[in-house]
């Protein structure tokens, strides 16, 4: 498929997730097979992009394009502005954030606030369209179903972000006032893709390779996107890729393959955050890798305690060893293992 005139390696796409899909872990992700990455969101406060933050968040040192960048706001110039900003970066495509459910994006009428004012969406959308086309920068959107239940207007909001010159919708199963919770549906994205013409994504609930083809049969979106799944599980993307090419599952890694994956992720991090922020930013990427190993819990209470990056990885290369001698693969998902980490049996569903 196409964004604008860029081609996109495969239709795996990595969500863009505030604290989460910075540089390090979008670059981990296109290696171990997603065809493309959106950065967490960039802010449109011009008093803001100064901050550490902020251009940490606009770093894109190394990284393989197309490079995009969300950004989010509430205001059409200081959007339009911010799209300018990002490109001056090294941003190829642009995103717009009308999809965060978050309470301190939404309480300020950004992310799918944005979906109960569909004028003030419109404008947005034209005047980031207007700043963004001199540059041939293709414009993106990531949005939900609608703001509640009794409010679904993705179908009519999609109609007129194509009419305005959006070249791909993303969409997630979700109200606003679901957040995360519930269940994902797709009758809504499917119905979205029917209306447009332009390359539409589905996202939400997609956690294994068998529900990555499922949704993509349902909705006959032309991609899917990942986020939660993808965290401390990288490589999902290379199991969904296998599994939609040969309809079998691929072996989950070898122990000693994450703890190689990890220990380069982890010094990749660093080197963006330095080591005071970077140690404590990371604690959470390192929780998402074992939280479901045996002995996980606990070694994560013992890591967090950690305050200095050669200790961090000491001690993530000596529980990833410890556990390689255990089992040579990490388990995959909805599998448990014993104490004594030998025997696998299936949870119950």
């Amino acid at each position: 498929m196409h964004i604008g005139h860029f081609a996109i390696a495969n239709p795996l796409f990595v969500a863009p997730m505030a604290g989460v899909t910075d540089r390090p872990f979008r670059q981990l992700c296109k290696r171990l097979g997603a065809g493309y990455a959106v950065s967490e969101m960039v802010t449109s406060r011009r008093d803001l992009w100064d901050t550490l933050k902020t251009s940490r968040r606009a770093n894109h040192d190394g990284e393989p394009g197309p490079i995009a960048v969300q950004i989010a706001g509430t205001e059409a110039q200081m959007m339009a502005d911010a799209a300018v900003y990002n490109i001056e970066r090294g941003a190829q495509i642009i995103d717009i954030n009308m999809g965060c459910p978050a309470k301190k994006v939404c309480n300020k009428w950004a992310g799918s606030a944005l979906m109960q004012d569909e004028a003030l969406a419109l404008s947005i959308v034209e005047a980031v369209v207007a700043a963004c086309t001199p540059h041939r920068v293709p414009v993106t959107l990531k949005m939900r179903t609608g703001w509640c239940q009794t409010h679904k207007n993705a179908v009519v909001l999609a109609k007129a972000f194509e009419s305005a010159g959006v070249q791909m919708l993303a969409v997630h199963g979700r109200t606003r006032e679901q957040g995360y919770k519930g269940q994902a549906e797709y009758d809504t994205v499917a119905a979205v893709k029917a209306s447009v013409k332009i390359p539409v994504v589905a996202n939400g609930d997609i956690t294994t390779p068998e529900k990555a083809r499922a949704v993509l049969l349902a909705t006959g979106a032309d991609a899917i996107m990942i986020g939660r799944a993808a965290q401390g599980r990288p490589w999902i993307f290379r199991e969904i890729s296998h599994f939609l090419a040969t309809g079998t599952p691929l072996a989950p890694p070898l122990v000693s393959e994450v703890k190689r994956l990890l220990v380069e992720h982890l010094h990749d991090h660093y080197s963006l955050y330095g080591e005071f922020i970077g140690v404590r930013s990371a604690r959470k990427h390192i929780g998402w890798y074992v939280r479901e190993l045996p002995g996980g819990e606990a070694f994560r209470a013992r890591m967090n305690a950690l305050e200095d990056s050669v200790a961090q990885i000491a001690a993530v290369a000596q529980f990833l060893d410890q556990l390689n001698e255990q089992m040579d693969r990490i388990p995959a998902p909805g599998v448990t293992i014993d104490t004594r980490g030998r025997d696998m049996m299936e949870t119950a569903a």
